[in-house]
């Protein structure tokens, strides 16, 4: 599935697609517009910012623009691809008119980075890769029906404060509706094609369907808004409001989750693929290969990806059994994963106490993060259980971004379910990866920093992303986070994790793997709970070559610091690097590495 050029975070994935057509500017119109490089580059940027806006309302929402709340996407729509693609070829026509050499080393930065974005979105939206991924436009881990329960309850980005706010969550529920109509059509032509989901993922939207389904509408999370409804709603009005979002939530998001549910247990499921990689389905070796390359922003091959994994696995064995030395443990590794993996000391003992666990660790880290980090985001961060309607499906943890001004929280979300399965030795890793100084650092910075283009400022490469926040758990070492070898074990354990999926989703998607071999090869090489592995391994199913993305990435930004660190000695300063990392907002690997090494050359120093 490709990328959306305002992807904000994992977290709204394919549910930000949105259209209307929108004439592309004409060319030469720049000419008589603007009269320098640096102007007509970030009149580009604003212009082609304010097409994708208007092409993609629901994303619009998320970064607090409200222009469009009435509408929830245009994605599948007639047009919709047609749209896009001509935005993306009219912004590299305007692009490539622009006297690189006249710009700033900054905005060099930005013209790479844009470059990139739009080539590569126009390469996704070739019909030959949209005839493999328009198709198949729902998964149980990217889709709008388990997506928008988050997206319209009352911790949503959407506001809840006046009349006008209320019919505009109607009328969005109405647009649910009708794209999961156009969902439905879109899978039937991937039908009539041959080119269809596994019966994992379709199996996984059926349970995930039925789950949502069963809460009684009153009990629903688009029902909420209605029980916290301002006092300054008349009562007239919140009658009125009262009755019509119940109508239609029953009338329009329940039974369009009804049709959709039918449809996928009673025509699709018997003609789902029986192989859950996408090398078993029509074009997908070809796919994977893109998607490789697409999610780490390196020209990797699969087979090297294989092999890398294999060979971070058997090094960070070798780390591990230091562990068992020094905690005294006798027996084989297989034996050592076993042990924590079952004995009751390493499991949480109650919810309550799982969070009160992060919230902890929280504490401390925000006493001594500044010791590696010269600027801090101004967005609180918040810690929550997930919501019990999603748990199930969902990884050990995950970060919903705040709004770009500070209003909303950064939400830094664990997961309860299933408490026996649940380890605390990985608690102070996970902490650094999804909140402190990871996801929540990063995002919030970039978002926070208005002087940057709104496409480097909302936008994103998972490499980037995931790299940053698997590179920030290595600081819990400099930050005195992982003396006690249980948390030091914890974050070799999550390495070790991150490697594994080298090997897992290439094994899934170009090897012929299973769902059980993959799941055989986790147990075997991690202390993971079968719950978890089976999670991850369905993850993996549905988003291919995402998550190749966190360990290649760090791999990368580890590299990048060990070279400025030789080049500068005494000159180098762990703060300024990190500066220079994320100053600039979520970069390709090779644009990152660019700046990076321009960087050493000029000395060093901060920005």
């Amino acid at each position: 599935m490709f990328k959306s050029f305002l992807i904000a975070t994992s977290a709204i994935a394919l549910s930000a697609c949105a259209t209307t057509a929108v004439a592309p500017p004409e060319t030469e119109q720049v000419g008589r517009r603007d009269s320098t490089a640096h102007t007509r580059l970030h009149q580009l940027f604003a212009d082609s910012n304010e097409a994708e806006l208007q092409l993609s309302p629901m994303g619009a929402i998320y970064r607090g623009d409200f222009r469009q709340a009435d509408k929830l996407t245009y994605s599948l729509t007639p047009g919709y691809y047609d749209a896009l693609r001509a935005n993306a070829r009219d912004d590299l026509a305007r692009l490539a008119a622009i006297d690189y050499a006249q710009l700033s080393a900054t905005d060099q930065i930005a013209y790479d980075v844009f470059k990139y974005n739009r080539e590569e979105a126009l390469e996704a939206l070739d019909t030959r890769w949209l005839a493999l991924t328009r198709v198949r436009p729902l998964n149980h881990f990217l889709g709008l029906h388990s997506s928008y329960p988050n997206f319209a309850g009352l911790q949503g980005p959407t506001p809840f404060k006046t009349v006008e706010d209320y019919e505009n969550a109607n009328k969005r529920h109405a647009d649910y509706a009708r794209y999961i109509d156009r969902a439905i059509a879109a899978f039937r032509e991937g039908m009539a094609s041959g080119v269809v989901e596994s019966r994992l993922t379709v199996s996984n939207m059926i349970a995930q369907l039925e789950t949502q389904l069963a809460i009684p509408v009153e009990d629903s999370p688009f029902y909420a808004p209605l029980s916290e409804m301002p006092a300054s709603i008349g009562a007239a009005d919140r009658q009125r409001l009262t009755a019509e979002t119940t109508a239609v939530i029953e009338s329009e998001i329940y039974a369009a989750n009804r049709r959709l549910l039918t449809f996928l247990r009673d025509e699709y499921l018997p003609r789902a693929r029986k192989q859950d990689g996408l090398s078993g389905m029509k074009g997908g070796a070809a796919l994977y290969r893109k998607e490789v390359e697409e999610r780490t922003t390196l020209p990797l091959e699969p087979a090297d990806v294989h092999a890398l994994g294999l060979s971070e696995v058997a090094r960070i064995h070798t780390a591990m059994r230091d562990i068992m030395t020094e905690v005294g443990f006798k027996g084989t590794l297989k034996e050592f994963f076993e042990y924590v993996r079952t004995d009751p000391r390493f499991a949480p003992t109650s919810r309550e106490g799982l969070g009160d666990r992060y919230r902890e660790i929280g504490k401390i880290v925000d006493t001594r993060v500044g010791r590696l980090f010269a600027e801090q985001p101004a967005t609180p961060l918040e810690i929550r259980p997930y919501e019990p309607y999603r748990e199930r499906y969902q990884a050990g943890a995950s970060y919903q971004a705040g709004a770009p001004d500070a209003s909303r929280p950064g939400i830094f979300y664990y997961n309860a379910y299933d408490l026996p399965s649940r380890r605390t030795p990985d608690q102070v890793t996970l902490y650094l990866h999804e909140a402190v100084p990871g996801h929540h650092f990063a995002i919030s910075l970039q978002r926070e920093n208005a002087e940057l283009p709104d496409f480097l400022r909302f936008g994103g490469y998972t490499a980037f992303s995931e790299g940053w926040a698997l590179y920030a758990e290595t600081l819990g070492y400099e930050m005195g986070l992982y003396d006690d070898p249980w948390d030091r074990y914890g974050t070799l354990s999550a390495e070790n994790f991150r490697s594994m999926r080298l090997v897992v989703d290439t094994g899934i998607h170009s090897k012929g793997w299973s769902r059980q071999q993959a799941i055989d090869y986790m147990l075997a090489n991690s202390e993971m709970s079968r719950t978890e592995v089976e999670n991850e391994v369905d993850r993996y199913i549905a988003w291919p070559g995402q998550a190749l993305a966190y360990k290649i990435g760090a791999l990368k930004i580890q590299e990048l610091r060990k070279r400025a660190e030789q080049a500068l000695g005494d000159r180098f300063d762990i703060r300024d690097f990190h500066e220079q990392v994320l100053g600039t907002g979520g970069l390709p690997l090779t644009v990152l590495e660019k700046k990076i090494d321009t960087w050493i050359a000029g000395g060093g120093g901060g920005s």
